[in-house]
């Protein structure tokens, strides 16, 4: 059996064609009659994730399908993606906030410190008020 680019990029992702949820309904704007009388646009709906997308570029469903499809796996592999940078953000943060700080940087905040507290105290009042 001969699977299409479809079914074998979905498998490479790890998708179940089986929680794909596809729908019709009459689609909007230019194409005439046909728009109007047939329900050419399509909304595919991957229910795990809850990523939906709907397509009606073409006055074809046929078209509008594949689309929709191509657009679906786009749509689930970007949100993985930004799930996955969000996690790396995430270890990466705790790793710099754990880190201790060079020996240099220190000297260098104490000293700041030191200045800021003299420059304050040189602001205390004078003589009984």
């Amino acid at each position: 059996m001969v699977k299409s680019s479809f079914e074998r990029r979905a498998r490479r992702i790890g998708i179940d064609l089986a929680d794909l949820g596809e729908t019709f309904a009459r689609s909007s704007g230019p194409g005439g009659q046909n728009v109007n009388k047939v329900a050419t646009a399509v909304t595919l709906r991957h229910r795990p994730s809850g990523i939906s997308v709907t397509v009606q570029d073409s006055r074809s469903q046929a078209v509008n399908r594949k689309l929709a499809r191509e657009r679906l796996l786009d749509a689930i592999e970007s949100a993985r993606e930004a799930r996955r940078m969000a996690e790396v953000a995430k270890r990466e943060k705790e790793r710099r906030r754990k880190s201790t700080r060079p020996a240099s940087l220190k000297r260098k905040i104490l000293e700041s410190k030191r200045k800021r507290g003299d420059l304050k105290k040189q602001r205390a009042k004078i003589g009984p008020n």
